[in-house]
């Protein structure tokens, strides 16, 4: 009953991380797309997805310590060791748990990689664009005639 247990908390962990994908994706395009007024949400979201996931590992990891002392594993063994050490079918079945859920955290920390690039990269075009923004707007005074800047400059800086 306990490998059964073992099994079902990894597949609910595959669809939490899959979810988890879809949303890192959602975020990706909102980015992408300047969508901007929802990324809150989203942050929102992927916080939920994420606090069910430190809810399942707790579970997850007393069920493989239950399963780790029947086979005479050393404490917190990994998934692998696990798979390597249970009786078939399901050495093979937590072999294929311990696969899916490498494949998923890979492709999960290269699209949070590309995000955070994305987010950076906005930021940096952000700075860049007050830079210009303020070097510009010492350009004219309020009648449209050519200023010297300084009292612009000040309110503007005072203002971001």
């Amino acid at each position: 009953m306990d490998y059964q247990h073992l099994s079902t908390l990894l597949w609910r962990e595959q669809e939490l991380l899959d979810l988890l994908l879809f949303k890192a994706e959602e975020k990706q395009y909102l980015i992408v797309t300047g969508k901007t007024r929802w990324l809150a949400r989203i942050a929102h979201e992927i916080e939920v997805v994420l606090d069910q996931l430190r809810t399942l590992e707790v579970e997850r990891a007393a069920a493989t310590e239950t399963i780790a002392g029947r086979l005479g594993l050393g404490a917190n063994p990994s998934l692998k060791q696990v798979a390597e050490a249970a009786p078939a079918p399901w050495n093979d079945l937590f072999g294929k748990h311990h696969e899916a859920l490498l494949v998923l955290i890979t492709d999960l920390r290269s699209l949070s990689d590309a995000n955070r690039e994305l987010i950076e990269g906005g930021l940096a075009a952000i700075g860049d664009a007050l830079v210009q923004t303020r070097a510009a707007a010492g350009t004219y005074g309020a009648s449209g005639r050519h200023d010297d800047g300084s009292h612009r400059a000040v309110t503007l800086d005072g203002a971001l």
